[in-house]
């Protein structure tokens, strides 16, 4: 009985090893067969429909812009309203998220002026560009830049409900020349 047993153990060990070698892939051909055809190429998924770019910002039709001020105006800064000055001259609110000595430096190198530091609390930094004449003018035309954060406030409030920044840290005036008066 023993060896009955012993060779079924044998014969078992012999099938599975015959049917695991029946059952190898082969990674190459064999000299004289052809290779089996390429399953068809799956599709291709389609393509994913084309993402709308988002609505450009609204422009305040209102916005001045630097053609018609004859001034830069600072990058990124955002017009937040005009005021009559008086005598055909308007001034132009702009608020920025940018710090009060990086507008200095920015209006005085585009206007290749110094300017004047006008106020050492909040300061406050002007930048007359033209002549002031008396007559016809309500104020000088050019640039004042404030700094709003001066003595811990959080800075000036954006009007736009909503919008951001909720505060600028700086605000930029501008003072356009009358119209037909050089610059």
């Amino acid at each position: 009985m023993r060896l009955q047993s012993l060779k079924a153990i044998v014969w078992t060990v012999l099938l599975t090893a015959a049917t695991a070698a029946a059952q190898t892939p082969q990674p190459f051909p064999r000299p004289g067969t052809q290779p089996a055809p390429a399953p068809p190429a799956a599709p291709r998924p389609a393509a994913p429909p084309p993402i709308a770019a988002p609505p450009a910002a609204r422009v305040d039709p209102a916005t001045p812009t630097e053609a018609t001020l004859g001034f830069p105006i600072y990058p990124g800064a955002q017009f937040i309203a005009s005021y009559d000055a008086g005598r055909a001259q308007r001034y132009y609110l702009f608020g920025s998220a940018a710090a009060f000595n990086d507008l200095v430096t920015y209006y005085r190198t585009v206007l290749k002026e110094k300017g004047n530091l006008v106020f050492q609390d909040p300061p406050t930094h002007m930048f007359e560009i033209g002549k002031f004449s008396d007559e016809t003018m309500a104020f000088p035309p050019g640039v004042t830049i404030k700094d709003f954060t001066a003595g811990g406030s959080p800075g000036y409030p954006n009007p736009k409900a909503g919008a951001q920044p909720a505060r600028f840290p700086s605000i930029i005036m501008i003072v356009p020349s009358p119209p037909g008066t050089p610059r």
